[in-house]
């Protein structure tokens, strides 16, 4: 398997970013540069989504596989002990990569997998509805989100401002919707399935945030509880379930913030 398709950006700690089911690295373009001033970013493209190649068919694309390429990814970069964020899938990923690798902190954004045994109906439903429009109206919908009205329309659902969302970022959202060979193994694969913490509970410092509009995951979703002891709750208020363009400043300082809790906690870097 070829390896996963990533962008790198700034100097500092390392701080990995993942994104959620049908999106991709650029989805994290709002705060890649105001991050980059502190921290060696890392935005991946996850197995199947953006410009990364699916895992082999033999191997079912569950967080925790997912988790293991981006360890792989990370190993042959020489990163070591990063703090991890992730959106939605990713945030799900991200726990499960803590799992199996040090990290220094994790910063879940609307984490999928806490609920408390298979996925939702809603969340299955929504998801699949969005895929199939995205797939059959590709060209449609990227023309009608190049307009503030069409982007109030079309991403209603997941982002809690749409006029703050580019035009050009939108489009990069309803593409990666339609286009992810990934998207129908992986969504298949986490139905039942949900966050289980590790037998030693993970010892980092965990904050995680829903956004006040975040339309997808309702409170069924939202089993914090399940979490290791700890965890942080924090709201973004008007965002949405995919807030780093509705709020590109309290993203960022969410993930600043958590990853200085950890370098404080694990004595410097």
């Amino acid at each position: 398997m070829a390896g996963l398709a990533f962008h790198r950006a700034g100097n500092g700690p390392p701080l990995v970013l993942l994104h959620g089911i049908g999106s991709s690295r650029q989805v994290w373009s709002p705060v890649v540069d105001v991050l980059a001033e502190q921290f060696d970013v890392i935005a991946v493209d996850l197995p199947g989504f953006g410009e990364s190649p699916p895992l082999p068919a033999d191997v079912e694309p569950h967080p925790a596989a997912l988790a293991d390429a981006v360890a792989t990814l990370l190993d042959g970069l020489g990163i070591v002990s990063p703090t991890v964020a992730g959106n939605s899938l990713g945030g799900w990923v991200a726990l499960e990569l803590a799992e199996v690798r040090p990290t220094t902190a994790l910063v879940l954004i609307s984490p999928a997998g806490l609920w408390p045994g298979r996925t939702p109906l809603y969340n299955r439903l929504s998801l699949q509805a969005t895929r199939w429009l995205a797939t059959r109206w590709v060209k449609p919908l990227s023309r009608l989100v190049s307009h503030r009205a069409g982007r109030a329309l079309v991403l209603r659902q997941i982002v809690g401002r749409p006029a703050r969302i580019s035009p050009g970022l939108a489009r990069s959202m309803v593409w990666d919707m339609a286009t992810s060979p990934g998207f129908d193994a992986t969504l298949e694969a986490t139905l039942d399935r949900h966050y289980l913490a590790g037998w030693a509970g993970l010892r980092v410092p965990i904050t995680v945030a829903f956004g006040s509009r975040d339309l997808l995951l309702r409170r069924g979703s939202r089993h914090v509880e399940q979490l290791p002891a700890g965890a942080r709750l924090e709201m973004l208020p008007g965002c949405g379930h995919v807030p780093m363009g509705d709020d590109p400043r309290a993203v960022a300082a969410l993930m600043t913030a958590t990853a200085h809790r950890g370098t404080v906690r694990a004595g410097g870097w």
